[in-house]
C-alpha cells in the first residue's frame, strides 16, 4: 500500500475505542506511530498504541508529525486544537456514551489503586467542553477531515463501518482483517438505559 498524503489520526474521548480502531487500521495495512512505552494490560489487552511525545503538543513539540506523515497515529480529543498548520490530517474520531467513558475511566483507576479527582459530574463537563473546543477548532481547518465512528455500533456491526472508513481514507486497507480485530467480549461498560434504571 502506498502512503497516504496525510496524517491519519485516531481521536476521541479516554477510553472511547481509540486503541481497539489503532489496531483495526493496523491489521487494514496503515502503519502506526507508537513508541510502545506503555504496555498493554486488563484495561487494554491488545495494547494502548501511544506515542509520547503527542503530550508535548501543548508544548509546541510538533517536529515528530513529519514521522506520522503517511502513518496512523493516536491523539486525545484535548489535543487535537494544538495540531499545527502544514499537514492534513483525515481524523478518526471515535464516540461512545460518556456514561460508558466515564465507567471505564473509573474502572481502569481502580485496577491500579487510584482514585478519581473529579466527580462524574465534573470530568463530564471536562470531556463536554473538550469535544466543543474540538469542534470550533475544526470549522476552521480546511486542512483537517473528520468521519466519527460509533464505538457501539462499530461492536455490534463493524463491516458497513469499516467499508465507510475504507472510504474516507481512500485506501486499499484489509476489510476483513480489520472486522477480526473487533472483539465484543471488550465491551464491558455497558450503559442502562435511563428508563430500566433503578
Amino acid at each position: 500500500m502506498n502512503m497516504p498524503p496525510f496524517i491519519t489520526i485516531v481521536s476521541g474521548l479516554p477510553r472511547s475505542g481509540t486503541s481497539m480502531m489503532m489496531k483495526m487500521l493496523e491489521a487494514g495495512g496503515l502503519t502506526p506511530l507508537t513508541d510502545r512505552l506503555r504496555a498493554a494490560d486488563d484495561d487494554n489487552p491488545n495494547g494502548y498504541y501511544e506515542f509520547e511525545r503527542v503530550k508535548q503538543l501543548p508544548q509546541g513539540d510538533t517536529l515528530w508529525l513529519n514521522e506520522a506523515e503517511g502513518r496512523v497515529v493516536k491523539i486525545i480529543a484535548a489535543l487535537l486544537p494544538f495540531l499545527p498548520d502544514g499537514h492534513n490530517y483525515r481524523i478518526i474520531f471515535m464516540e461512545r456514551n460518556i456514561r460508558e467513558v466515564l465507567a471505564s475511566q473509573k474502572k481502569m483507576l481502580e485496577r491500579r489503586g487510584a482514585t478519581q479527582s473529579a466527580s462524574d459530574e465534573e470530568l463530564g463537563h471536562i470531556f463536554d467542553k473538550h469535544l466543543r473546543q474540538v469542534n470550533d477548532w475544526m470549522k476552521t481547518h480546511r486542512n483537517v477531515a473528520r468521519l466519527n465512528v460509533d464505538y457501539n455500533d462499530m461492536l455490534h456491526n463493524p463491516a458497513p463501518l469499516v467499508e465507510r472508513l475504507r472510504i474516507f481514507l481512500d485506501l486499499e486497507l484489509d476489510s476483513a482483517k480489520m472486522t477480526r480485530v473487533v472483539d465484543p467480549s471488550l465491551y464491558r461498560q455497558r450503559a442502562v438505559p435511563e428508563e430500566v434504571r433503578t
